[in-house]
């Protein structure tokens, strides 16, 4: 199964479902099944800002308590979508398989969405669905998409 490693606390936002869009500098044609793996680096002053202190808090999360070197979820990859970020329409994708602008296919990312990721223009969102969290399965992550093995170990959680 194709893996991505994530920073906490955006690896667990994912896996809690509180976050949609993995955001990222270069896109990807991959679509399908994602294992969803925490790396070891926790943004520790971002977890005491807001909304991520409020929404982690919820869900029984803090700084201390955040898996890492794990993998934490498994979602589908359902697309990457190029950001746009106009003084007018504010920060938005468009769903298009290709790269022309069809205002009709706009989706605006609204707060807390857009406070959980680096949305600048040209940049991408991985959009994410079918979400399912699961009990933290160590794993040493990798750079950019990577193979993970350890698919029977997630079914027992």
């Amino acid at each position: 199964m194709k893996a991505i490693t994530i920073h906490q606390p955006f690896a667990t936002l994912i896996a809690l479902g509180e976050k949609r869009f993995e955001t990222r500098g270069w896109s990807t044609k991959y679509r399908g099944p994602i294992a969803i793996h925490a790396a070891k680096k926790v943004d520790k002053e971002i977890c005491l800002e807001e909304p991520f202190h409020s929404v982690l808090a919820r869900h029984g999360y803090t700084v201390d308590n955040l898996p890492t070197g794990a993998v934490v979820a498994i979602a589908q990859l359902e697309g990457s979508y190029t950001i746009y970020n106009t003084v007018d329409n504010g920060i938005h994708i468009v769903r298009c398989p290709n790269s022309e602008y069809d205002f009709t296919k706009v989706e605006f990312i609204w707060r807390p969405e857009s406070a959980f990721g680096y949305f600048a223009e040209g940049r991408f969102a991985w959009e994410m669905t079918g979400v399912k969290p699961i009990d933290p399965v160590p794993a040493k992550g990798q750079q950019g998409l990577w193979n993970w093995g350890g698919e029977r170990d997630a079914g027992r959680a």
